[in-house]
C-alpha cells in the first residue's frame, strides 16, 4: 500500500498529538500541533487515509524537514 511522510515544516517542539495510530485522517485534518517562539503551528494532512505511524511523542524537539508520522493512503 502507498503511504506518505508527513514533515516539520519548521524546527520546534511536539506540544500536543490529535490523531492515534489507526485513525482515519481526511485532507487537511489537523494530526498534530507543533509550538516554536510560543507560536503553536498545526500539522495538517495533505492526503486521506489512515494514519500508520506516528514518529515522535509531545515534547520531542523537531527539525525542519523531520519525518512526524506515516500516512496510508486511500
Amino acid at each position: 500500500m502507498a503511504t506518505e511522510r508527513i514533515k516539520s515544516e519548521i524546527t520546534g517542539t511536539v506540544w500536543k498529538i490529535l490523531m492515534a495510530e489507526g485513525d482515519a485522517i481526511d485532507v487537511a485534518a489537523e494530526i498534530m500541533i507543533l509550538e516554536s517562539m510560543k507560536m503553536e503551528i498545526p500539522v495538517e494532512s495533505p492526503v486521506a487515509g489512515r494514519i500508520q505511524t506516528i514518529l515522535v511523542a509531545p515534547g520531542d524537539a523537531v527539525d525542519e524537514d523531520q519525518d512526524l508520522a506515516i500516512i496510508e493512503l486511500d
